[in-house]
């Protein structure tokens, strides 16, 4: 069973940094990529970033400038540079992890529950 689980959200000052971390584990056999996405309320999720296996990178609009998504890939982590915060990120930011499934050729996506970051002062 594969566990996504995020980390590093708090409360910052607009104009503040923050880093988040994300954490894979368990039976994974292949990675196909690992994104952030983030949820404001009852809205429905936003994409942030993406990072794939050969380091493809894809940022939203909002995100550009601002935001960095790396990746560990032999410790199955990803993670998410935020600066110069606004308040209107301010979100629930969530992790997602693609697996490639080899063995039987398919691709099972997993969800972290998310980490809280609020952007006020």
């Amino acid at each position: 069973q594969v566990q996504v689980v995020e980390s590093g959200g708090g409360l910052v000052q607009p104009g503040g940094s923050l880093r988040l971390s994300c954490q894979a584990s368990g039976s994974i056999e292949g990675v196909y990529g690992m994104s952030w996405y983030r949820r404001v309320a009852a809205k429905e999720r936003e994409f942030v970033a993406e990072i794939r296996s050969l380091g493809t990178l894809t940022y939203a609009d909002f995100a550009k400038g601002r935001f960095t998504i790396s990746r560990d890939n032999v410790k199955n982590m990803a993670f998410l540079q935020m600066d110069n915060l606004k308040v209107e990120d301010t979100a629930v930011y969530l992790c997602k992890l693609v697996e490639s499934q080899y063995s039987v050729g398919r691709t099972v996506v997993h969800w972290g529950q998310g980490t809280q970051v609020n952007v006020s002062s």
